[in-house]
């Protein structure tokens, strides 16, 4: 390599002799090909340039070592590094003097600020000369070293076995749902065509429309290649589905995809409508006819025409064992229908409703509803306060709910329901583990140490009111509640409730000193007077506490008040309290 300095002596030299600008060596800068005869080359002699006239008989060929991928060249004023067709660089470094431009004479002024540049100029010569210095392996070899790699590619997938793409795909599904993962995932190849069109991928199956507004038409163009994807998925995949979901459907597409999955899907189990309007009575005749293994229907928040689905019910109703609707004046007869005994076999019951509604009132017989569903594992009135009504005959029933598990009378308003109302409910429940009464500010702690149930498990009893109510006085005896079930006690919510300091410590007490091992994983204090002596031991003893909320709590410090998820958030919480 030319040290800068040798190269500006040489530079200098040539000015001095040449008066006249020298256009030779400016006309091939910008090739990187070998040289024209007329023009002077560089050899290098004992790390030395010379120059030297270019031959004109060609010298015969020897083998040389491998060449670097550029060539140096020595241009007016600074050396210049082209790069060969096999090295990284594509053109040369800098941009050359078009051919024919002329050298104009520097002044005395002019000459400083030349070598400035001329140095600054160097320095990156010298910079750009050093990068080649890791070359890259030629292209040639480079072809060698990837092409079997990008060869083999695409292979993976076609020699992967289908059980395994299924089986891949099936967690997918439990994630994500079926549609539309399956029908994007069978067009990209006919292997991901054969597994996702498995059977096994479709048993469930939720067809939304969330992206418009609820029950909006369709143009009739739409309207009909939506009935065509309904039918040919009905046909093709449909086979083994078990449970339906659709949401968010107008009148025409809600009618017909029932008809369809009804006629194409025997084992249909669950069919699930979510803001669907225009379900005519045909759909519900069509079930009747074709779905004989249907045991869930799932109404809320859709309409539907109420005397189909009652004809339905009188019909084929002792094969429904789950029956989910939202409250309103036409819907409520089908309470009525379900009290006469048209689903004996009913083990799930819920009727809810919008959390803004403001006529929620159910009136309801639990007496005929407990003889008519003798075997209900689990009752819901969500946000709808029931009105108890007495049978004509003024026959009671004798066994209640034998097989009840889960009772929820969770409200946002206030709720008139008493300790008797709750003891007519469960005065037979002996396997109760849910109990959910948010709301219900009229039940006492001695009415819930009343109640049969010995192994209660989850215990919802926040006061969560959305207008402002006159509440009672301060309750007293929570303590009681604890002691009975504080060995299976799982999730406690007493959000809200006006109980003394002492009751409170108490009550922390019985669960932190239950016999059996820790069961407690939830406890809700929000908004309690609920104070450090208090909170310690329970939060000492039981380690499987994993949520814990205590903010607005009055009674303490104001940077502990808040909701602790995690049992190291809450060891933390511990250290704080000491």
């Amino acid at each position: 390599m030319m040290d800068s300095t040798e190269a500006e002596a040489s530079t200098h030299s040539e000015r001095r002799e040449d008066t006249a600008p020298s256009t030779s060596n400016t006309s091939g800068q910008g090739q990187a090909g070998p040289t024209k005869p007329k023009k002077a080359s560089l050899k290098r002699t004992n790390g030395k340039p010379t120059d030297a006239k270019a031959k004109k008989h060609k010298k015969a060929r020897v083998s040389r070592p491998a060449q670097p991928g550029y060539t140096v060249h020595q241009g007016e004023d600074m050396l210049l590094v082209i790069s060969s067709s096999t090295s990284q660089y594509d053109g040369p470094a800098w941009t050359l003097p078009k051919k024919g431009s002329k050298k104009k004479k520097l002044t005395k002024g002019k000459v400083k600020a030349k070598q400035i540049k001329k140095k600054k100029k160097k320095r990156k010569t010298v910079h750009a000369m050093a990068k080649p210095a890791n070359m890259p392996v030629p292209k040639e070899k480079e072809s060698d070293l990837f092409v079997p790699q990008k060869a083999t590619d695409h292979r993976w997938g076609q020699s992967l076995p289908e059980e395994v793409l299924i089986s891949i795909f099936q967690m997918v599904v439990v994630q994500d749902g079926a549609v539309p993962f399956l029908c994007r995932a069978g067009r990209v190849c006919r292997l991901w065509n054969a597994a996702a069109s498995s059977p096994v991928l479709w048993r469930k199956v939720t067809v939304g429309h969330c992206w418009i507004a609820p029950a909006k038409s369709q143009l009739p163009k739409t309207e009909k290649k939506i009935k065509d994807t309904f039918n040919w998925l009905a046909q093709n995949r449909f086979s083994q589905l078990r449970d339906f979901s659709l949401c968010h459907w107008s009148k025409n597409v809600t009618t017909y995809a029932v008809e369809v999955v009804a006629q194409f899907c025997p084992h249909l189990r669950s069919l699930k409508l979510s803001y669907c309007t225009g379900l005519t009575a045909a759909a519900f005749h069509t079930l009747a006819l074709h779905s004989r293994s249907l045991q869930s229907m799932n109404l809320q928040y859709s309409e539907f025409q109420v005397e189909g689905l009652l004809e339905y019910l009188e019909n084929h109703g002792s094969q429904i064992k789950q029956m989910l609707f939202t409250h309103g004046l036409k819907n409520d007869r089908l309470l009525t229908a379900i009290t006469r005994g048209n689903c004996p076999d009913l083990e799930l019951l819920e009727v809810n409703t919008k959390l803004d509604s403001k006529d929620c009132e159910l009136p309801v017989c639990i007496q005929a509803l407990q003889m008519a569903c003798p075997k209900l594992k689990t009752f819901r009135m969500l946000n709808v306060r029931p009105l108890h009504k007495t049978m004509r005959n003024g026959a009671d029933s004798t066994l209640g709910f034998p097989l009840l598990e889960e009772l929820c009378i969770a409200t946002t308003s206030f709720s008139y329901m008493t300790d008797k109302d709750l003891l007519d409910i469960l005065f037979g429940s002996t396997r109760l583990r849910v109990l959910d009464l948010r709301g219900c500010s009229r039940i006492t702690p001695s009415g819930l140490t009343t109640l049969p149930c010995l192994g209660l498990e989850c215990l919802f009893w926040g006061q969560y009111f959305s207008s402002n109510v006159a509440l009672p006085s301060p309750k007293k005896g929570l303590h009681m509640v604890t002691q009975k079930w504080s060995r299976t006690l799982q999730q406690l919510d007493i959000a809200n409730q006006l109980f003394s300091g002492e009751d409170l410590e108490m009550a922390m007490s019985h669960l932190a000193h239950a016999t059996e091992a820790d069961t407690l994983h939830s406890l809700n204090l929000s908004g309690t007077r609920i104070t450090p002596p208090a909170l310690r031991p329970v939060i000492g003893q039981m380690s499987a506490l994993s949520y814990l909320n205590i903010s607005s709590c009055r009674y303490l410090p104001r940077g502990l008040k808040r909701i602790y998820r995690g049992q190291e958030d809450i060891r933390q919480l511990l250290d704080k309290l000491k």
